[in-house]
């Protein structure tokens, strides 16, 4: 049976990403092409003019459309900015009788009552993950599914969002004709790339640097622990070197690409790069120094937030495995040595290349994480709707890899964010 072909669009504050993708016979994601456009709508991870963004989605669209020659309808969206938050809260719900076995339908409705919390004014819950379950207070239970009790407890990692953010995504992407299937927490998508089983076990912190804003995610014993939205990215650093050097936007940018480095200490004195002058002025030398130091002094910045998001998950003493840095600021030079001599722990930089097939060279940069992480959830999401429908289908291997802690059926989930803005663009078609 070939695997079905799934669209990721990965809508960022510099580029918008189209990458479409299937799995291949040994289980690695096949990329059949991509698009990618200079993103113009878009500021710190939100939509901001949506003509714009809906002209940046169709170039990238078609761009992908053209090179795998598949007609692309359906896509996989992310969402991030700083309207992103998630708080911790525990649900209750007591039993009937002790005789009857705890059922999918109990965990189902446990979740559903989380999706009815009283959020502030605005605020949609987006992602409801359960951490663990409590059965008459024995604690540290992944699976209750088939145990008895009366008293069904859980623990939740419950992520937060704008609805208005969100409607905007939609809009942009129902103006380019195109149809939301899921839209998922960035920093979940990236690490479905970048991360290894192994890593999210053993436990590990995701830091996606995208040009807007810097994603969390922080992961042990294999679930999702935390997550954080910092508004602050790559173009911030562009901007400082824009002001720092007087010179223009694009210029700080390329200088920022080819020579930049997160360590002043690395570089000579005596290296200097030679900018053209604004018509007819003299050239402007710039010491690659001074750039490192321009660019150390944000980076720390960032780096400090991210480590002030670990230290107040709670995890920061049972991270084995380190920190993974991804997305488009992660190429910066000796930045995995910055960080590591900034909060003691271990780093590598992380390349979505693991899940892809030897085709898909051109998207192993750790800028691609997010557009690759969306495709790994789409055809996730499907996978999952197939083995609802024909359980007999279902292998061992497959039952294996079902999440441990026991998730949502989502037979008929009801109350979910999306499908109130899905209601909300079928009564509305402008």
């Amino acid at each position: 049976m070939e695997s079905p072909i799934v669209v990721g669009l990965d809508i960022g504050t510099t580029k918008i990403a189209c990458i479409v993708g299937r799995r291949d016979e040994h289980g690695k994601i096949e990329i059949l092409g991509m698009g990618k456009s200079d993103s113009v709508g878009v500021n710190r991870g939100v939509v901001t003019n949506i003509t714009l963004t809906v002209d940046s989605i169709k170039k990238a669209v078609q761009e992908a459309e053209n090179k795998s020659g598949v007609d692309i309808r359906l896509v996989n969206v992310g969402i991030a900015g700083q309207h992103i938050k998630s708080l911790q809260h525990r649900g209750i719900r007591t039993r009937d009788s002790v005789e009857q076995e705890i059922s999918q339908d109990d965990v189902d409705a446990l979740i559903e009552d989380m999706y009815k919390l009283v959020m502030l004014p605005g605020d949609e819950i987006i992602h409801v993950i359960p951490q663990e379950y409590i059965i008459d207070n024995e604690q540290g239970i992944k699976d209750p599914i088939g145990m008895a009790g009366i008293r069904l407890e859980a623990n939740f990692h419950i992520i937060t969002g704008q609805v208005a953010a969100a409607k905007n995504i939609y809009k942009s992407v129902e103006r380019a004709d195109l149809k939301v299937d899921q839209l998922t927490l960035e920093p979940l998508a990236s690490s479905e790339a970048v991360l290894s089983d192994e890593e999210k076990e053993a436990g590990v912190v995701l830091v996606d640097i995208g040009g807007g804003t810097t994603d969390i995610a922080i992961f042990q014993d294999g679930i999702i622990r935390h997550t954080a939205v910092i508004p602050f990215g790559g173009n911030v650093i562009t901007e400082d070197i824009k002001e720092g050097c007087t010179i223009l936007k694009n210029q700080a940018e390329l200088l920022k690409v080819k020579f930049g480095s997160a360590l002043a200490s690395e570089n000579q004195d005596n290296e200097i790069v030679s900018i053209p002058g604004l018509r007819g002025r003299e050239p402007k030398e710039i010491s690659l120094r001074n750039l490192a130091h321009i660019i150390q002094a944000r980076m720390e910045e960032i780096i400090e937030h991210v480590y002030y998001e670990i230290k107040n998950s709670g995890y920061e003493k049972k991270l084995i495995a380190g920190i993974v840095l991804t997305g488009g600021g992660a190429q910066l030079k000796h930045l995995a040595q910055l960080v590591e001599y900034m909060t003691g722990m271990d780093t590598r930089i992380g390349y979505p290349n693991e899940h892809l097939s030897k085709g898909g060279s051109e998207l192993s940069s750790p800028m691609y994480a997010t557009g690759v992480g969306l495709v790994i959830k789409g055809l996730q999401q499907i996978e999952k709707r197939n083995r609802k429908e024909n359980p007999e289908n279902v292998t061992t291997d497959q039952k294996q890899q079902v999440s441990k802690v026991a998730g949502h059926s989502e037979k008929d989930k009801k109350g979910g964010f999306f499908d109130a803005i899905r209601d909300f663009f079928k009564e509305d078609p402008q």
